[in-house]
């Protein structure tokens, strides 16, 4: 999976604050974390192959897909 995804997939799961943006394999994020590997891979997968998510402090987010 592209790094960029692997990004969004693991800031929104965590809800850490940001705006994500993804379409194919091309994504925008601003804020977020990148992923910790240890001790294993990080999952996660992005079940829409578009879409747009906002993620406020406060655990708060808005995304286009569920």
């Amino acid at each position: 999976m592209n790094p960029t995804l692997r990004k969004i997939t693991y800031s929104m799961d965590l809800l850490i604050p940001g705006f994500y943006l993804w379409w194919g394999s091309w994504g925008l994020v601003l804020g977020g974390e990148e992923p910790d590997d240890e001790p294993y891979r990080y999952p996660g997968t992005l079940h829409s192959q578009f879409g747009i998510a906002i993620v406020l402090p406060g655990y708060q987010i808005w995304t286009s897909y569920r």
